[in-house]
């Protein structure tokens, strides 16, 4: 299934039924009194996030979004119909905002959430509500409300507990198919991964959190280049960093300075993602002739504070002791989990 993370689609409420204009014909009732019932109530357009969804592309192909209008009020008193609610499904984590203004109208982060985009017009009355001592037969009823239209845009950012982060080709894909059932794309090449993918990691207890392999980070990510500007907003509602580091050797880089330049990226996005802790992984240990090597580098690190791991996602050595460390930081003050 294709991956769509952002949509914009235009809403339309149902206009509410107009109200009748009757009056009562009866045999030797030579006087009937009004009797037009009222119009009914226009559809509301109600925005609803499930887990059954996972990408805004059903919304791509069907921009215009248009709840039924009500049906007029009749005679002998009998009121129109009101039309049903139209319900847009999308998936949870969705941002909902306000194309004209920017405002962002709603947030729905949790499965059943729902919000009212456009209220439906109320149905007018019909001239039977209008009678009194002194108008006997009135010949006017009400409109109905007018509709409420909007241009959204929709943006979904993934509900995930940890992100792993890192340079493209240092084994984000690789470490996120080792720790759960998640199976996205892993190929030597850069920018193997086109979409973020998430997976759920079970740990003891029957605890479990989601991580998120987020792709496309490189220097200036956060101003357009590659593909990090896209995705790099999933990374908002993580709690906690697994940064990757490809420590082979094979792309002549310098760890410490693909570390400090992902953190860079990070903070021009969103200042608050530098507080979120981090846990450091020097990836790919096992093409390395001698290990040792990576003492100074691990010394680094461990001055700046960080927890540092050496594992290899492709043999799964080292794997276990930073998914226990990741479940003990993320879990930490989490009783209730």
């Amino acid at each position: 299934m294709k991956f769509v993370d952002e949509v914009e689609i235009r809403i339309a409420s149902g206009h509410g039924g107009k109200g009748c204009v009757s009056f009562r014909r009866e045999k030797y009732v030579p006087k009937g009194g009004p009797d037009g019932g009222d119009g009914g109530k226009g559809g509301d357009v109600i925005i609803k996030a499930t887990t059954r969804l996972s990408t805004l592309l059903d919304l791509r192909y069907k921009k215009e979004n248009r709840a039924r209008h009500g049906e007029p009020g009749k005679g002998r008193n009998c009121h129109g119909k009101d039309s049903p609610d139209l319900i847009i499904p999308i998936p949870v984590g969705t941002l909902i905002k306000d194309v004209e203004s920017g405002d962002v109208l709603a947030d729905l982060v949790e499965d059943g959430h729902t919000f009212v985009a456009a209220k439906g017009g109320r149905g007018g009355k019909g001239n039977a509500h209008f009678t009194s001592s002194t108008r006997r037969a009135p010949r006017f009823s009400q409109p109905g409300e007018e509709e409420e239209e909007f241009l959204l845009r929709l943006e979904l950012k993934l509900l995930a507990d940890v992100g792993i982060i890192g340079f493209p080709n240092v084994g984000k894909s690789t470490l996120i198919s080792r720790i759960s059932a998640a199976r996205p794309k892993i190929a030597d090449y850069p920018f193997t991964t086109l979409v973020p993918n998430l997976g759920v990691v079970q740990y003891k207890d029957f605890k479990n959190f989601v991580v998120a392999d987020i792709p496309g980070l490189i220097k200036d990510a956060h101003s357009g280049a590659g593909l990090g500007v896209r995705f790099l907003k999933h990374v908002e509602r993580t709690s906690l960093f697994i940064h990757i580091i490809d420590v082979s050797g094979f792309t002549n880089r310098d760890p410490l300075e693909d570390f400090d330049t992902i953190n860079k990226e990070l903070r021009e996005f969103n200042r608050s993602l530098a507080d979120n802790p981090q846990i450091v992984v020097l990836n790919k240990i096992d093409v390395l002739a001698d290990r040792k090597e990576l003492a100074d580098l691990e010394k680094e690190f461990k001055k700046k504070k960080y927890d540092v791991f050496m594992i290899s996602a492709a043999t799964g050595e080292g794997v276990d002791k930073l998914i226990d460390a990741t479940a003990e930081l993320f879990f930490e003050g989490k009783s209730d989990v």
